[in-house]
Order: C-alpha cells, then structure tokens, then sequence
C-alpha cells in the first residue's frame, strides 16, 4: 500500500510539473535601443559598455539574455522574479529618464556595490563565469561612473543631487 500511496504522489507530482510548463512568464526583450538608454544622455566607452552588457543588463536592462534553463519552470519564474527586482532596482534601459538626483544616487550605489564586490551576485556569477569582474574592470566601470557623477556636480546645484538632511 505505501508504494502505491507513493506512485500516486509522484504521478500528482509528474502531471503538476508537466502542467506548468504551460503558464509562462513574458520574456524581458525589447526592440532596439530605447530612448532613456543611459548611452543616450552619458558617453558610454566601448570597454565600459562590454562591461554593462557582459555582467549587468540581465538583471538590470530591458534586454535579457536568456540561459538554457530559462524555459523550465519554476525557474523561469524565479528569473522573472529576479529580472523585474533588479529592473526595479536599476535599469540603464530608462536611466535617462530618472530624476537627476535618483541618477546621481544610482551611480553612487553602483561605485559602492562594484567596489565591494556585491555585483554582480555571486548566484548570476555561478551560472555566467565571464561577468565576474576583473580588478580591471571593475576600476573602468567605477572610474566612469566618477567621471559622470564629477560631471553632474559641476553642472547641477548640490541640492540638486543629494537629498537635504
């Protein structure tokens, strides 16, 4: 009786699995380029934006570039999860179009976390080993994100930029 009991469970468990291959999340991918784009307010040198295509526009851009797994639930939906926080979070596909002082403040989150080795996540570097950042990179993506910030300082009133306390 127990392994019916247990061939009955794994059968209810089987057909489940089959089922939700069904019910799929829209897949994050845009045409073109889009007209908040951070490389269409900021240069973005060539090197810096290998970086940001390599190691942050997964998560963090309207344009995704989906792994193998991707197409087996649950895990498409626990990317789709992951994809619509980072967007939340940050996305260089609407930089553009942030206020100047969230701009600013993104930058600065973005010095901090590369600086400190918290981006990209450890869980996206097990899966995508080439977006591990180099000391290298990491010092060409925090220099340009200093240039532009330096930028914004001189042409924007400080009250502009940071929050008053």
């Amino acid at each position: 009786m127990f392994k019916k009991v247990l061939k009955r469970i794994f059968q209810v468990l089987l057909l489940a699995f089959i089922v939700i291959q069904f019910i799929r999340p829209e897949k994050n991918r845009a045409e073109g380029i889009s007209n908040n784009d951070i490389s269409k307010k900021y240069t973005v040198p060539d090197d810096v934006q290998v970086i940001l295509k390599t190691s942050c526009y997964d998560c963090h851009s309207n344009n995704t570039v989906y792994p193998w797994y991707a197409e087996i639930q649950p895990a498409a939906w626990w990317l789709d999860d992951h994809v619509k926080e980072g967007k939340k979070e940050l996305n260089f596909s609407e930089f553009a179009g942030y206020n100047i002082r969230r701009q600013y403040k993104k930058l600065e989150e973005i010095n901090k976390e590369v600086k400190e080795g918290e981006m990209p996540l450890d869980s996206y570097l097990w899966i995508h080993k080439n977006a591990n950042l180099s000391d290298q990179q990491k010092l060409a993506l925090t220099s340009w994100v200093t240039a532009i910030r330096d930028t914004m300082k001189a042409n924007y009133p400080a009250d502009s930029l940071t929050r008053k306390k």
